[in-house]
């Protein structure tokens, strides 16, 4: 009788805990993105908006090497902080104009890295005042949401708090066309095709 009594709680408490460790996993937003010209699909960033809740800020790199920054378009969440590697061998400059986060680095030398916070939303072109034709970009977007596609276009952003959100996304040549919503539930996928045109 005890032994019986024993499983059964045994069991309830296994249920309650499958239960809880599961209810509160979000659901996921996955899809790809329609444009034009297949060869910008690739390195899109698309993101919700509006995503309530703490953000945790990211250690990225982001490296120059062959005279190209690694990889050309880098997403992080606001407050992340990346480190910029020189594995070329020759010198480097990082910096940016932009609204989102100006900043030099000045040049440094193969080998060397240094690293900066990026604490605002927003697009970062990044270039080197050593090597005119080097460009890239880290794109800060204002929660954690969000996904690079690759040169199919495809994209997956998983444990979405559940709710209704307007998706979008960044390009290097392209916007979107619209306004897309999407409604996220508990568990479940839900499946965006983002529409992008010049």
């Amino acid at each position: 009788m005890f032994k019986s009594k024993s499983m059964k709680s045994a069991l309830l408490m296994t249920c309650f805990g499958f239960i809880t460790s599961t209810a509160f996993c979000g659901g996921t937003v996955t899809g790809a993105v329609d444009a034009t010209l297949v060869k910008y699909k690739k390195d899109t960033v698309v993101y919700l908006k509006g995503v309530k809740g703490a953000v945790t800020p990211q250690k990225a790199v982001m490296d120059q090497k062959n005279l190209v920054f690694i990889p050309h378009v880098l997403a992080v969440p606001v407050g992340s902080t990346v480190e910029f590697i020189n594995s070329d061998k020759v010198n480097h400059n990082v910096f940016s104009g932009d609204a989102a986060k100006k900043f030099n680095l000045g040049t440094y030398n193969p080998g060397m890295s240094k690293s900066i916070t990026f604490d605002k939303p927003g697009e970062v072109n990044l270039l080197c005042n050593v090597h005119s034709e080097m460009s890239g970009y880290v794109i800060v977007t204002e929660n954690s949401y969000f996904s690079v596609t690759g040169a199919d276009g495809k994209f997956t952003i998983k444990n979405v708090p559940a709710g209704t959100y307007e998706i979008s996304a960044w390009n290097e040549k392209l916007k979107p066309e619209g306004k897309t919503m999407v409604t996220v539930a508990e568990g479940q996928v839900a499946s965006v095709a983002l529409k992008m045109g010049k």
